[in-house]
């Protein structure tokens, strides 16, 4: 590869991938790899034009985080401090009170564990939040036991929140 073409590397890293870049030399994915393989420069100018565009666009997410922008903050902090969103499930068998007795049929326990798992479905779903935006770019969370507005700002008027 010529000296102009190793540049090219580095610049062409920062918007193609690997395949890509072989494919804009006209050269076979395999003989790229191969050729960084064999050839640190061209290597290290790939990994270079990675980084400097991975290093400009996480500067653009965290001054957008820095700027109060909501997706930027939940990104970077999924991404980068370990947050995650989970739900927890439960798994076990129903309650010994709630198991048909012995002698019923396999019908009847099959309906009785359905049952029961769909009286796990409506408790889950009773305690799930809810996420909306506000207009001033906030989020808002509210959750099932959360009084509607207008209750919560009388509450509030009255002396009672």
């Amino acid at each position: 590869m010529s000296e102009t073409q190793r540049a090219e590397v580095e610049t062409l890293a920062a918007l193609l991938t690997a395949e890509q870049v072989a494919d804009y030399f006209g050269i076979g994915r395999t003989t790229f790899f191969s050729m960084m393989n064999r050839d640190p420069d061209i290597a290290e100018r790939y990994k270079r034009g990675k980084a400097r565009v991975i290093g400009v666009i996480a500067q653009g997410l965290i001054n957008k985080a820095r700027a109060g922008d909501t997706a930027s903050m939940i990104f970077f902090l999924k991404t980068q401090a370990g947050w995650r969103e989970t739900t927890r499930i439960e798994h076990g068998l129903p309650e010994p009170d709630k198991i048909v007795p012995d002698g019923g049929s396999a019908a009847d326990k099959l309906r009785d564990y359905l049952d029961v798992i769909a009286e796990r479905k409506n408790a889950a779903e009773a305690y799930a939040l809810t996420l909306e935006s506000t207009t001033d770019g906030g989020v808002r969370i509210t959750s099932p036991y959360d009084p509607p507005d207008d209750v919560a700002e009388e509450a509030l008027l009255e002396g009672r929140g």
